[in-house]
């Protein structure tokens, strides 16, 4: 991808990522300080580093479409959207991919309960936002230009196991995330784009 792609991929702590395109796409908004009000808003679950009501309220405004699960749904207000994993929908020009996230060897995010994972197609690139999740078999099928990872291990992937996803996955370009604010750190981000190197574009990308 090219840098001015890269620019317009916002990081904005822990799993929050912002997508300036024609249409703003902010996801998983948690203890962020500033931000362009979003178009879309994705929320992958319920867990409060994840649906938080107080963030969500900071990238609204009138005509913002929420999409989340049916759980997170009973703590967001506005116009919200339930959706469950399979799921795809058109959204103000946006196509959005439903896929699920969920633990293979812990219990932190049970697959039973219908967290979710997005591919969000903007501007002719796909995005894909992994939630909190571990390496699932679903990743093999997945088609995306950029993978947003999580790499702090503990509730989610460790930095080697989101080498795998990425392995899987072959996008253009992945970026870590889910490190600097509850667990993980910078180091994690750092092994992960070294074990990559010569091999998939990892992009670090400063928090905002």
């Amino acid at each position: 991808m090219n840098p001015e792609a890269i620019q317009r991929i916002h990081w904005l702590g822990h799993d929050c990522i912002r997508l300036d395109g024609t249409v703003v796409v902010c996801i998983d908004p948690y203890q962020i300080t500033a931000s362009r009000p979003a178009d879309l808003i994705l929320i992958t679950h319920d867990h409060f580093d994840h649906c938080s009501p107080e963030d969500v309220a900071k990238v609204s405004k009138a005509d913002t479409v929420i999409v989340t699960d049916a759980s997170s749904a009973t703590k967001l207000k506005g116009d919200v959207r339930v959706v469950a994993p399979g799921d795809r929908l058109s959204l103000k020009g946006v196509d959005i991919e439903v896929h699920p996230a969920y633990n293979t060897n812990k219990e932190f995010h049970p697959r039973k309960a219908g967290m979710l994972s997005f591919i969000v197609t903007l501007d002719g690139s796909r995005y894909y936002h992994c939630g909190d999740t571990d390496v699932i078999p679903e990743m093999k099928d997945f088609k995306v230009d950029v993978a947003f990872l999580a790499v702090s291990g503990t509730y989610v992937m460790t930095a080697d196991e989101a080498v795998e996803a990425a392995r899987t996955l072959r996008p253009r370009v992945a970026i870590p995330m889910h490190y600097g604010s509850i667990v993980g750190s910078e180091d994690d981000a750092r092994r992960f784009q070294k074990a990559l190197e010569g091999e998939i574009d990892v992009v670090i990308l400063s928090k905002e």
